[in-house]
């Protein structure tokens, strides 16, 4: 009997996985628009913003201390959302995950690796708005495990949405919808102009939104010091239950 080596077969499934998640990242930072929503847009209103009067801010200390973590939860917004909804429609569209969903690598594990390589994209762009931010005169306070829970039910929260968006709208719909809804949210989402400028009936309905939960709540821990924002992380917790859990059940390969 003929034996092979090394033998033939399907790579253990954690190789797989990681082979994924690393082809995902480096196809997420040879893309140039991708690298314009996730890095560049963030980056350039966190400079204008702290630099130029043009909104006013609340709270103590310098305008930067009130941008840097609605912007942190802007550039999660753009990378856990709007940038895998858009990549993961035009994949699901040309056919792409069809024929990604026939290998060996589980589906489970496919979308595992979108997220690996979401996280991974999100520790580079909180680097790089935290070195700026700094430079610019940020002073952060608060615990730091806050700021990670944060960014993580954040984080599975916009990408259950995305996933939910780009597995069930064309991809030209998850384009416009998409880039619509990045718009409305950097507008309207605490990110750089105060909820507190907003009548109260709308700004209790925009409380609600995942990106205000985001932004109150790393805004509370790094420029008050406060404690753990429990009210923000059960809205992004009930958010990302019900997002990936409408994934999960309506999202179509093909």
């Amino acid at each position: 009997m003929t034996s092979y080596a090394p033998a033939p077969g399907a790579a253990p499934v954690g190789r797989m996985l990681l082979a994924q998640t690393a082809f995902e990242t480096r196809m997420l930072l040879r893309n140039g628009e991708q690298l314009l929503l996730t890095v560049v847009i963030p980056t350039v209103l966190l400079v204008l913003f702290s630099a130029v009067d043009i909104v006013t801010v609340d709270g103590p200390g310098k305008r930067v201390d009130f941008l840097a973590p609605g912007l942190l939860a802007l550039a999660v917004m753009s990378t856990a959302f709007t940038g895998q909804a858009i990549a993961t429609g035009f994949e699901r569209r040309y056919g792409v995950l069809k024929r990604l969903g026939a290998s060996p690598l589980p589906r489970w594990a496919l979308l595992t690796a979108k997220t690996g390589c979401v996280l991974v994209t999100e520790v580079l762009q909180v680097a790089l708005l935290s070195v700026i931010a700094l430079a610019l005169g940020w002073s952060p306070q608060g615990n730091p495990l806050s700021v990670a829970a944060l960014l993580v039910l954040g984080t599975a929260a916009f990408s259950g949405l995305g996933l939910l968006m780009a597995g069930t709208l064309r991809a030209e719909a998850t384009l416009a919808a998409a880039n619509l809804v990045f718009i409305l949210l950097l507008l309207a989402g605490g990110v750089v102009v105060p909820l507190s400028k907003f009548p109260s009936g709308v700004r209790t309905v925009l409380e609600l939104l995942p990106i205000s939960a985001l932004s109150d709540g790393l805004r509370s821990v790094l420029q008050y010091g406060a404690g753990v924002p429990w009210s923000d992380l059960g809205i992004l917790g009930v958010w990302a239950v019900l997002g990936l859990g409408a994934a999960a059940r309506f999202f179509r390969w093909e």
